[in-house]
C-alpha cells in the first residue's frame, strides 16, 4: 500500500474499508491541538487481518474513552493508524512517516518479526514504542530505553505451553513449522524445555511438505501431539483438516501455541474440527470489574467475542494516556517514564521492569493460560492449564 495522509482509507482483503487514521470523539483537529499516537496494525493480507481488527478495536475504544473523559491535559488524543500487512519493510517506512507527522509515541503490532523492525527503527529515531502484542524475546539487538512491551516474552509463554504438554502426558512432539525467526525461536524454546524431561521435538518442514505428506510423516513418527507453528489460515487450516480426516492420526492431539484458534474465523473455517486444539491466551482465568466492562464494550464494537489481542490494544492506550497525563507529552519524557508508570489494566496492574534476557522494558508478566474451544460448543473456551 502506498503512503496516504491521515484520513484516507484502504480496502482490506475481505472487501471492507479500513481507516488509515482515526480520531474518536472529535480528536485530530487541523489546528494541531491533538496529541498524536501512531498505531501499527496488520489490516491487509498477508497480515493476520482478524488479529489486526481486534487490536485496532481495543486501541480505538480506549482512545474514545480518554477523549470522552476530556483527553489528556485538556487535549484530545488522535490515533494515526498505518497498516503493516505483516511486512517489516512497510512497517519500518511507516515508523519514519509517523515520526515526521509528529506522533509522541507508537503502539501496536501483532506480528513479532514486524514488531522487531518497528522497535529497531523506533530506537534509531528516539521514538517511544509500546509493543502491545508481539512476543519475540529479542525485539531489539541491544537494550533500549525507547521500547516497552505488554505481551509476555515468547520464552515464558511457550514454556508454560510445554509444561501443559508434559502434564497431559505428551513427550514426543511433532511440529509443523515454517521459516521465520518466530517459529524457529518457538521450536528452540520447546526443545530446550522438554529435553530435560525426556521430551523430543520432531520438525516437519511445511515449506517442503503438503498436508497429506505431513500426515504420512506424522503417522510414522510416534508423536502423540502435533503443534501448528505455521501461518493462519494458510497452511494451518488445511493441516488441521488433513489430520482430522486421517484415521491413522485419530489419537494425535493438535496444538497451536501461537493462538490461531483464538479468533472466530477459526471456527468459521473449520467448524468442529477447530475445537479441542489448545493454545496460549494472555488473559486471567477471570476478568476483574474493569476487564469485564471493557469486554462488554469490545463485544459491542466487534459484534463477536473479543480476543486477548483486543485487551492488549486497550491496555496499551491506557498506559500511554497515564504516562502522557502524568509525565508530559515529550518523547523523551515518555521513554523515561516506562519504569515509573503504574496503570490498572484490564488484566491486572501494569508496571514495567528490566527482565533478564529481554532487551526492552517489559510488563512482567501478563497473565497466561492454555485454553481450547469446547467440542460440544465451539464458541465457548475451556481453560486447560494456568500458569
Amino acid at each position: 500500500m502506498d503512503r496516504r495522509p491521515p484520513g484516507d482509507a484502504t480496502e482490506s482483503s475481505d472487501g471492507r474499508r479500513q481507516r488509515m487514521s482515526t480520531s474518536p470523539s472529535g480528536a485530530g483537529q487541523a489546528d494541531g491541538s491533538s496529541i498524536r499516537i501512531g498505531a501499527l496494525v496488520p489490516l491487509t493480507r498477508p497480515g493476520w487481518v482478524e488479529a489486526g481488527r481486534h487490536l485496532l478495536a481495543g486501541l480505538e475504544l480506549a482512545v474514545g474513552e480518554v477523549n470522552d473523559a476530556g483527553g489528556v491535559a485538556g487535549r484530545p488524543v488522535e490515533l494515526v493508524v498505518r497498516d503493516t500487512a505483516a511486512d517489516p519493510d512497510k512497517a519500518s517506512a511507516a515508523v519514519e512517516e509517523l515520526a515526521h507527522l509528529g506522533v509522541v509515541a507508537l503502539v501496536g503490532e501483532y506480528h513479532s518479526v514486524v514488531a522487531r523492525a518497528v522497535a529497531t527503527k523506533a530506537d534509531a529515531l528516539s521514538l517511544p514504542y509500546l509493543c502491545s502484542s508481539a512476543v519475540l524475546d529479542a525485539l531489539t539487538e541491544q537494550p533500549t530505553e525507547w521500547v516497552a512491551r505488554l505481551a509476555p516474552a515468547q520464552s515464558r509463554g511457550w514454556r508454560v505451553y510445554a509444561d501443559f504438554l508434559l502434564g497431559a502426558g505428551h513427550s514426543r512432539i511433532a511440529v509443523a513449522t515454517d521459516s521465520s525467526v518466530y517459529w524457529t525461536a518457538g521450536t528452540r524454546i520447546l526443545r530446550d524445555h522438554l529435553a530435560p524431561h525426556g521430551g523430543t521435538v520432531i520438525e516437519l518442514d511445511m515449506r517442503a511438505l503438503t498436508p497429506a505428506e505431513l500426515c504420512d510423516g506424522l503417522a510414522g513418527s510416534g508423536a502423540t501431539a502435533l503443534l501448528l507453528l505455521v501461518g493462519n489460515p494458510e497452511p494451518a487450516v488445511p493441516i488441521v483438516t488433513a489430520v482430522r480426516r486421517d484415521r491413522r492420526l485419530a489419537e494425535v492431539v493438535i496444538g497451536a501455541p501461537a493462538g490461531q484458534p483464538e479468533f472466530p474465523e477459526w471456527t468459521r473455517l473449520l467448524g468442529g474440527d477447530g475445537a479441542a486444539i489448545p493454545f496460549l491466551r494472555y488473559l486471567p482465568e477471570r476478568l476483574g470489574s474493569l476487564g469485564a466492562r471493557v469486554e462488554t464494550a469490545l463485544q459491542e464494537r466487534l459484534a463477536e467475542t473479543p480476543s486477548f489481542v483486543a485487551f492488549e490494544g486497550y491496555d496499551a492506550i491506557s498506559v500511554l494516556a497515564g504516562i502522557l497525563g502524568e509525565y508530559g507529552t515529550g518523547r523523551r519524557s515518555v521513554a523515561e517514564s516506562w519504569p515509573r508508570v503504574s496503570v490498572e489494566g484490564t488484566r491486572g496492574p501494569i508496571r514495567f521492569s528490566r527482565t533478564p534476557g529481554i532487551s526492552v522494558w517489559q510488563w512482567a508478566w501478563a497473565p497466561i493460560h492454555v485454553a481450547d474451544r469446547d467440542p460440544s460448543e465451539p464458541d465457548r473456551f475451556r481453560i486447560r492449564h494456568a500458569e
